[in-house]
């Protein structure tokens, strides 16, 4: 066995994380066979470009967003809209519609924005019906379709339901931004940066630390082990991941 270390910043923890959300068999399957919607969200954008070849505006392909330090939303006019994949081929749809077809196989990719150590996703929403996770969720369950969400160990909080029962949009007196709810997510599989490293290297790892300065706010630190030679593509993957640009507007 062999032990590596690392620091990923958020920009190179979301295109790992994206790699892995397309190794996965489930998604490999539904690549062939079936649908795939890839709803908006930065880290969702990466899936986007490794599922199918293009690149995309990040900032663009989402519809709330948290920057300059407060919640907001990305105007409706320059927002690009989610991706939707038939059997590999980009389709024009709407994803509602789509959704409304799913079949034994497809999957729904959404992301969020807090994480706790249970496993449990929250995904901020300012809209009054729980915008695209309200709207999805449910089908989705009664389904049993594949819900993949992939996730950033720089969003770990304590417990998004003591957050999800402290939030809501008409609970919030002042905010930064448009005040919001937190959706708990509690079905699906979470994919962080530990399960990217399992899906592409068969590896297991460990977060050790969070935090940085200097351009690493928001990274993460992580110890990887096991088959020699996983560890070594791993660590040449991470020299080119260490040169992802960060998320700009």
């Amino acid at each position: 066995m062999r032990k590596v270390a690392f620091v990923l910043t958020p920009a190179a923890s979301k295109r790992l994380i994206a790699k892995g959300v397309a190794a996965l068999p489930e998604v490999q399957y539904a690549l062939k066979h079936g649908k795939i919607i890839v709803a908006g969200g930065t880290t969702n954008a990466y899936i986007a470009e490794e599922l199918s070849g293009r690149t995309i505006e990040k900032c663009r392909y989402t519809a709330g967003i948290v920057i300059d330090s407060a919640w907001g939303v990305t105007p409706a006019d320059g927002r690009i809209t989610p991706l939707v994949l038939d059997k590999g081929e980009v389709s024009t749809r709407p994803w509602l519609e789509v959704l409304g077809e799913f079949a034994r196989g497809d999957v729904f990719v959404k992301g969020g924005n807090a994480l706790d150590p249970e496993g449990i996703v929250g995904v901020l929403v300012s809209a009054k019906n729980g915008g695209t996770i309200g709207t999805a969720f449910g089908q989705i369950v009664s389904l049993g379709a594949h819900l993949i969400i992939p996730i950033g160990l720089e969003k770990l909080i304590p417990s998004v339901i003591d957050a999800a029962n402290t939030l809501g949009q008409l609970e919030i007196d002042e905010c930064s931004g448009l005040p919001c709810g937190l959706f708990p997510v509690v079905y699906g599989t979470v994919i962080t940066e530990i399960e990217a490293i399992q899906a592409l290297y068969g590896l297991e790892a460990v977060h050790v630390h969070s935090g940085g300065v200097g351009g690493s706010e928001g990274a993460v630190g992580l110890v990887a082990f096991g088959d020699s030679n996983a560890t070594r593509h791993l660590m040449q993957d991470i020299e080119t991941l260490k040169n992802e640009p960060p998320t700009v507007r």
